[in-house]
């Protein structure tokens, strides 16, 4: 029972509520567009996408897309990199009625922000953002932890937020899980708003 409870994530409607330090709340909930401020944080910011398929959504992620069970979605794995750094592990499904026309980029993304297209097309409704840890059983901690070559402690903890956007029909699930190495560009580096 223990296993299964670690594959999914409590998510919760503020930040506080994860338990996490409070520059790491900043980051989680930081209004706006992330690659915005991961820009402004960095010298050089670069999108390293990982794989794009259909797959299985994730447990905790049916619901939120509002199904009653895991389905074959659209799924986009990056890794958003500052100054070479993996800083943040980003994985996006889209729900399984949305169409092309729905999300008409999605698919020739490569290796562009999707952040970039969601906060300036105006067809795009934001959802609200919810938080939560990520611990070592969670497929999205043990897909990070593939990604940066399996560099991350047996009893490691990331945060995470996630957010649904909507596009005429079409719903798009995205979830962000941040680094141990993004800390340290909220320690070193000044934001300004650049939404």
């Amino acid at each position: 029972m223990r296993g299964a409870s670690l594959r999914r994530a409590r998510w919760l409607a503020r930040a506080q509520a994860t338990g996490a330090s409070a520059a790491m709340q900043a980051w989680l909930a930081s209004p706006g567009s992330l690659t915005a401020r991961l820009v402004a944080h960095s010298a050089a910011f670069r999108v390293q996408r990982l794989h794009q398929a259909r797959a299985m959504c994730l447990a905790d992620e049916a619901a939120a897309l509002g199904l009653t069970a895991p389905a074959r979605v659209w799924e986009r794995e990056v890794l958003l990199r500052c100054d070479g750094k993996p800083v943040v592990f980003a994985h996006t499904v889209v729900s399984p009625g949305s169409t092309a026309a729905d999300w008409p980029l999605f698919s020739a993304l490569g290796e562009k922000s999707l952040g970039s297209t969601l906060f300036y097309d105006p067809l795009v409704t934001r959802g609200q953002l919810e938080f939560a840890r990520i611990r070592a059983g969670h497929p999205l901690m043990q897909r990070a932890r593939a990604a940066l070559g399996g560099d991350a402690g047996a009893d490691a903890i990331y945060y995470a937020r996630r957010c649904l956007y909507r596009r005429r029909q079409g719903w798009l699930l995205v979830t962000e899980v941040f680094l141990p190495a993004v800390r340290n560009l909220s320690a070193s580096a000044t934001f300004t708003n650049a939404n």
